[in-house]
C-alpha cells in the first residue's frame, strides 16, 4: 500500500511539474500565431481578409519600436504598482545583460535582410537550422545533454523541411549568408535568454525590461537612417480608428510574445521554445492549405510538412514524458545506464 501511495504521489508530482511546461509552450505558440496574423494584416496586402482589414503599413521597424515601447511601459507601470519585481538600474545591469542587446540587433537586421533575398520554401528550410544550432549552443554554453531520441526528432524536422522545399532549391549566396546569420543570432538569443532569466541574474521581467530599454534607441536610429521612420510618420491611415486599433493590438501582442518566449524558456528549454516555434510555422502552412488561397500543393511539399510535424510532435511527446530533461555533464554517467535498461 505504501509503495502504491508513493507511486501515486510521484505521478501527481510529475503531472504538476509538467503543467507549467505545457501551458507556457501553448501560451507561446498561441501568441506567436496571433501576432503573425495581425502583423501580416498591418504590413502586407495579402492576408486573411475576413479577420482583419488590410492597411499595408510600410514600416516594420517602427512597428518593432512600438512593441518595445509597449513592453517598457507595461513592465514599468507593473513595477510601480508592485505587480512584478525586477532590479533597479545600476552599473552592473549592462554587464549582466550582455550580450543579449547585441544579439537582438543582429537578429533583427539579419532577419529583415534575409526575407527578401530567398524564396519562401528555401527560407523555411534554412530557418529550421535554428533548431540544431540551439541544441549545440545549449550543450556548449549551458552544459546540457540530450538523449539520442530528442536529437533524432530534431533532425527529422530539418529533413522534412528539406523535402518540403525539394522543388525549389535555388541558390543565392547573399541570401544564404543572411539567413544563416539569422539562425545563429536566433539560437544565441534563446540560449542566452535562458541563462539571463535566472533569478540570481535579472529574472524574467528584468531581462524583458532592460533588453527593450537598451534596444529601443538604436532601433529608432536605424529606423530614421533607413527612412522607415519617415514612412511611418507620413502614413495616411493614422486617423483610421481600425488601423490604430490593429497597431496597438500588434504592440500588445509583441509584448505578450516576448513575455511568452521568456516564460516558455524558463519552464522548458531554449530548444523546446525553438521547436514550438517550428511547429507553429508548420501549423500555419497546414491552415494555408484551406484558408488564404496562396498555397500551391505538391507531393514533396506535403510529405515534407508531415515529416516536420511528426518530428515536432515526437519531440513534444518525449519532452512531456520527461526523456528530454537536460542532463548536466556530471550526471551523464548515472543516467546513461538507465536509458539502456
Amino acid at each position: 500500500m505504501s509503495a502504491g501511495q508513493a507511486a501515486g504521489e510521484a505521478a501527481g508530482a510529475a503531472a504538476a511539474s509538467a503543467l507549467p511546461r505545457v501551458l507556457s509552450a501553448l501560451f507561446y505558440g498561441t501568441c506567436s500565431f496571433l501576432i503573425v496574423l495581425v502583423n501580416k494584416a498591418l504590413l502586407s496586402a495579402y492576408s486573411i481578409k475576413y479577420l482583419f482589414m488590410l492597411f499595408s503599413f510600410p514600416s516594420p521597424m517602427f512597428l518593432g519600436i512600438g512593441q518595445m515601447a509597449a513592453t517598457i511601459l507595461i513592465l514599468y507601470v507593473s513595477k510601480l504598482n508592485k505587480v512584478v519585481h525586477f532590479p533597479d538600474f545600476d552599473k552592473s545591469i549592462p554587464v549582466k545583460l550582455f550580450p543579449l542587446p547585441l544579439i537582438y540587433v543582429g537578429n533583427h537586421i539579419s532577419g529583415l535582410s534575409s526575407t527578401s533575398k530567398l524564396s519562401l520554401p528555401m527560407f523555411t528550410v534554412l530557418r529550421k537550422f535554428t533548431i540544431p544550432l540551439t541544441l549545440l549552443l545549449e550543450i556548449i554554453i549551458l552544459g546540457k545533454r540530450y538523449p539520442l531520441s530528442i536529437i533524432v526528432s530534431v533532425f527529422a524536422i530539418i529533413l522534412g523541411a528539406f523535402i518540403a522545399a525539394g522543388s525549389d532549391l535555388s541558390f543565392n549566396l547573399e541570401g544564404y549568408m543572411f539567413v544563416l546569420l539569422n539562425d545563429i543570432f536566433t539560437a544565441a538569443n534563446g540560449v542566452y535568454t535562458k541563462q539571463k532569466i535566472d533569478p540570481k541574474e535579472l529574472g524574467k521581467y528584468g531581462v524583458l525590461f532592460y533588453n527593450a530599454c537598451f534596444m529601443v534607441i538604436p532601433t529608432v536610429i536605424i529606423s530614421f537612417s533607413t527612412g522607415d521612420l519617415q514612412q511611418a510618420t507620413h502614413f495616411q491611415h493614422w486617423t483610421n480608428i481600425l488601423f490604430v486599433f490593429q497597431f496597438i493590438l500588434s504592440c500588445l501582442l509583441g509584448f505578450l510574445l516576448m513575455y511568452s518566449t521568456v516564460l516558455c524558456s524558463h519552464y522548458n528549454s531554449a530548444l523546446t521554445t525553438t521547436v514550438v516555434g517550428a511547429i507553429k510555422n508548420i501549423s500555419i502552412a497546414y491552415i494555408g492549405m484551406f484558408v488564404g488561397g496562396d498555397y500551391i500543393f505538391s507531393v514533396l511539399n506535403f510529405i515534407g510538412l508531415n515529416i516536420c510535424m511528426a518530428g515536432g510532435l515526437r519531440y513534444s511527446f518525449l519532452t512531456l514524458r520527461g526523456n528530454s530533461k537536460p542532463m548536466q555533464h556530471g550526471d551523464e554517467e548515472n543516467t546513461l545506464p538507465e536509458s539502456k535498461s
